[in-house]
């Protein structure tokens, strides 16, 4: 794959919005997989657009809502249109300067993000995004998420600007944490947790109490990874439907006790699962 699979990133578009994107912090995975994808040593930029098997689209969905939304200071104006614009606005800007989205009708393109709002950018319209592959940390079929076509992607914290190991993590054998959530009380399966798990048990935390380091925390708990389609985690992890969220601290109890990228790491297996895609979407002739 790093050999062959290469990547065309439309150069249209200004920062922030486009081309920039968070380095840091929760959503930190958005901006480091946009600085390693278009730096020019990448080993997956392709030289010319026609040599390209997909191509990125490099808006910040992050972006969008600190310098759009986050100005205006009325709750009430939280409504996805305006992102639903820019991003609609960005694919014309593209569609009509280059063939590539037309001739496939937007099959070999793709995002990404880790925001909460990344899946909102089709609603407005679903014909034009029907076949766009949206690679997304939010990958709620509920919320529009196409397992066949989207990619599920880690949401990993970054407390300094590189990918590298986490510095305050633990081996799996000395987590003291059995499961740990944090977030805000929104969506049905957040609130079926904090009902269930809120204030009740140490070793099943919820929320995120002032004080404590999210990193730190994630470092000493056991945690879900996705790249399914790639890895059997059926081999070597536990997945807990919904309706055995009572049972999270017997189920894990009961359980015995690895910049630029570099083959199997994260961006690595983004690509692929984009690759992936890609090859299973025959484009029309």
């Amino acid at each position: 794959m790093v050999k062959r699979f290469k990547v065309w990133t439309y150069n249209e578009g200004e920062q922030p919005l486009v081309h920039d994107g968070p380095l840091n912090h929760v959503y930190a995975i958005e901006g480091q997989f946009i600085d390693e994808i278009e730096r020019d040593k990448s080993p997956f930029r392709a030289s010319h657009p026609e040599k390209a098997h997909v191509f990125f689209m490099p808006f910040s969905i992050f972006n969008i809502v600190k310098y759009v939304y986050m100005p205006i200071t009325t709750q009430t104006d939280y409504y996805r249109d305006r992102l639903q614009r820019i991003v609609t606005d960005y694919i014309k800007i593209v569609a009509d300067k280059h063939p590539y989205w037309n001739r496939s009708s937007g099959a070999d393109h793709f995002m990404l993000s880790c925001h909460d709002w990344a899946p909102d950018v089709s609603d407005d319209n679903p014909h034009l995004f029907k076949n766009f592959m949206k690679v997304l940390c939010n990958a709620n079929t509920s919320e529009g998420f196409r397992p066949t076509r989207d990619v599920s992607i880690p949401e990993i914290y970054l407390e300094f600007g590189t990918l590298g190991p986490p510095h305050q993590g633990q081996p799996a054998n000395n987590r003291p944490i059995l499961a740990f959530f944090g977030g805000r009380e929104h969506g049905q399966i957040r609130k079926f947790l904090l009902k269930q798990w809120k204030d009740k048990d140490s070793d099943v935390q919820e929320y995120l109490p002032k004080g404590p380091s999210y990193t730190k925390i994630m470092g000493q708990t056991n945690y879900y990874l996705p790249f399914s389609d790639v890895l059997n985690w059926s081999r070597f992890s536990i997945q807990i439907s919904v309706e055995r969220i009572p049972e999270i601290k017997t189920i894990l109890q009961g359980i015995p006790y690895d910049k630029p990228a570099k083959p199997f790491d994260v961006i690595h297996m983004v690509l692929h699962s984009v690759w992936l895609r890609r090859l299973n979407f025959a484009l029309p002739t």
